[in-house]
């Protein structure tokens, strides 16, 4: 069971291999993109030290938002990279320019940028319903963020580009999942953070991914019942993507496939799934970060710690359920890459303990978490909402025990 319904899905190009059962192999590629994605955090960490700090603070940011059409444009850019807690619009720019760059690639008939959208062959579809619904909650909530930060961004990467995965392209498709997802998800994180997440003590992104696994749910029930909405037929199952156990796999193959893995998961969120789309992310987020580092990541200033933070838990999980790798062609191990890990580092102030005690225990909790809500769900109900329920449970469990580990 995959983020991207891999079972509804047509395939329209040769998805990657699954990794291989070297855990040697394996390890070095994971943790050495690990190391390379470090090697960045420091550089970053020193440039933003002499920083020329060009344009304003995030603070100044999203209370411009509503007043000037350049700062609400930056904003609704910025949206696209908020669930990996980047907010930047460079960031966003990087991230399309990636993905733009793996499709064209992928319609000359090469291979070497990846598969989008798990070779779905439906990123144009689910980008176009994604930024229709991140517009929609924009323009019905944006009024609000005169009075600060608004989670405008969640609808971006849960019911509108998962709908149209299940039911296919067209604008049906594309415009009911961006106006069921802007109508159910925003609202919900508007009620969760200050009613769920607050309360608790703790952060914000729990009652965001909180209302990503309901808007979700509500949203599916909803399609189910609305005629012009048929679910896809599966597909038969591919062979190179479940390769039989004790087929030989070289050592320089699985390194590969696992360095390719940890950067797909920054773009996984996204749907997208794209070691390209990630890359021009990571870049464009740097970027970013050197001219401004009060800009990015809430203007904390922690950008380079939770980048190595989320290429720490990604590397962590994808070693710890290589298996499901190997026999499933997938495991959630980019859902702490998108919440314990960031929140972690956050919550501490980028303490080493928030790093690596985010990173691993983000690893070791939500993949299996999500595995297991998402086994649970019926047909027409995208796994997207075991997910994120995932998330919300791993962050609101973790946080906590770093909190009586730390000082």
């Amino acid at each position: 069971m995959t983020h991207s319904s891999a079972a509804t899905s047509t395939t329209t190009t040769p998805p990657q291999p699954a990794l291989g059962s070297s855990a040697a192999g394996t390890a070095l590629g994971a943790f050495g993109m690990a190391a390379a994605v470090g090697l960045l955090s420091l550089l970053l960490h020193v440039a933003g030290e002499v920083s020329p700090r060009v344009g304003p603070s995030f603070e100044v940011w999203a209370g411009d938002a509503n007043d000037s059409p350049v700062s609400g444009l930056r904003w609704f850019l910025g949206d696209m990279t908020e669930p990996l807690f980047y907010k930047a619009d460079l960031a966003a720019l990087g991230l399309l320019a990636g993905a733009f760059l793996a499709w064209r690639v992928a319609r000359g008939g090469k291979a070497w940028a990846g598969s989008l959208a798990y070779g779905s062959g439906l990123w144009a579809w689910v980008l176009a319903s994604a930024s229709l619904s991140l517009l929609l909650s924009n323009l019905a909530f944006g009024w609000m963020l005169d009075d600060g930060w608004q989670p405008t961004f969640v609808p971006f990467v849960c019911a509108a580009p998962a709908m149209v995965l299940l039911y296919g392209a067209g604008w049906r498709t594309c415009v009911t999942g961006a106006v069921l997802g802007a109508a159910t998800v925003t609202p919900l994180a508007l009620l969760f953070i200050p009613t769920v997440a607050a309360p608790l003590g703790l952060p914000p992104v729990v009652g965001s991914v909180l209302a990503m696994a309901v808007g979700s749910a509500i949203t599916f029930s909803i399609a189910r019942r609305l005629p012009w909405l048929v679910l896809r037929k599966p597909n038969p199952s591919t062979p190179s993507l479940h390769p039989a156990s004790g087929v030989g796999q070289s050592f320089r193959q699985d390194a590969n496939r696992a360095a390719r893995r940890v950067l797909k998961d920054f773009s996984e969120t996204h749907f997208f799934a794209n070691e390209a789309a990630s890359l021009g992310m990571i870049l464009g987020v740097s970027v970013a970060f050197v001219m401004n580092p009060g800009l990015p990541s809430y203007g904390s200033a922690l950008l380079p710690k939770i980048l190595f933070a989320q290429a720490l838990t990604s590397a962590v999980g994808v070693v710890l359920w290589r298996r499901w790798y190997r026999e499933e062609g997938w495991a959630a191990t980019y859902a702490s890459v998108v919440s314990v890990a960031p929140a972690a580092v956050l919550a501490s102030g980028g303490s080493w303990m928030g790093i690596v005690g985010g990173a691993v225990l983000g690893a070791v909790l939500a993949p299996p978490l999500a595995r297991a809500i998402s086994g649970w769900l019926p047909s027409g109900f995208h796994p997207v909402i075991g997910n994120t329920a995932a998330m919300a449970l791993s962050t609101a469990v973790a946080l906590p025990v770093l909190g009586l580990l730390g000082p």
